[in-house]
């Protein structure tokens, strides 16, 4: 049965829809945590480490951490297949062009394949960069993350990098959103407007959350 719903169109429709908004809470979650830099180095030092600590004394150190990174591999990768795999299908679909072009869609949708591209790029420089350290500029330390932020986001590459995909993740989850509630039926004639509303709302929410650090770290304000 699993096989069957995983090869229909609507079984990799739904495995996109719950794989992204796990992404999405996330995101979310990992915003708020960013923003815990603007409270100082002690705060947000601390809140790294309670991170490793979650679950103690009955899960041992680092491993409710690693129990949500294993969750976040298997959503990406969910995710991304099943955006492949949908994606091949619509081409095979449809080999010829349409006579008569279609009405343009927004932006976001279609910016929605490239924008996977980026933030998954992204995803792979930014743990090589602030949790293995690897292409770290100034000097990577261990058990400091409030000095490792300061560090990439005083270089201009660092920032170009960073905010180029914040924006990719906004306009991603901004059409993200009201694609997955469609798929899961929250969707209808009546509720369309304020899904739309509550994409808008949070795109624009993690955008500015997001970009906050880096310009905080370029203005003085994150030191």
């Amino acid at each position: 049965m699993a096989r069957t719903v995983w090869d229909s169109t609507v079984g990799k429709k739904t495995v996109m829809a719950v794989s992204g908004l796990v992404m999405l809470l996330y995101l979310v979650a990992h915003m708020i945590g960013n923003l815990k830099i603007f409270f100082g180095t002690s705060e947000f030092n601390g809140y790294a480490h309670w991170l490793r600590t979650v679950g103690e004394p009955f899960m041992h150190y680092e491993w409710t951490l690693w129990l949500v990174r294993v969750v976040l591999v298997v959503a990406v990768v969910a995710h991304a297949v099943s955006a492949y795999q949908l994606s091949r299908r619509d081409i095979k679909a449809r080999p010829s062009k349409y006579v008569h072009k279609k009405k343009r869609a927004s932006y976001a949708t279609r910016t929605m394949r490239w924008g996977g591209i980026i933030l998954a790029l992204f995803i792979v420089w930014h743990i090589l960069d602030l949790t293995t350290g690897t292409v770290h500029s100034g000097g990577f330390e261990t058990g400091k993350p409030y000095q490792n932020v300061v560090d990439t986001f005083s270089t201009w590459y660092g920032n170009v990098i960073y905010i180029v995909a914040v924006l990719a993740v906004g306009l991603h989850v901004r059409h993200g959103f009201w694609s997955a509630a469609q798929t899961l039926g929250a969707g209808s004639r009546t509720r369309d407007r304020a899904l739309k509303t509550v994409a808008n709302v949070l795109a624009l929410l993690l955008t500015v959350g997001f970009v906050a650090v880096p310009v905080g770290v370029m203005t003085g304000v994150v030191s």
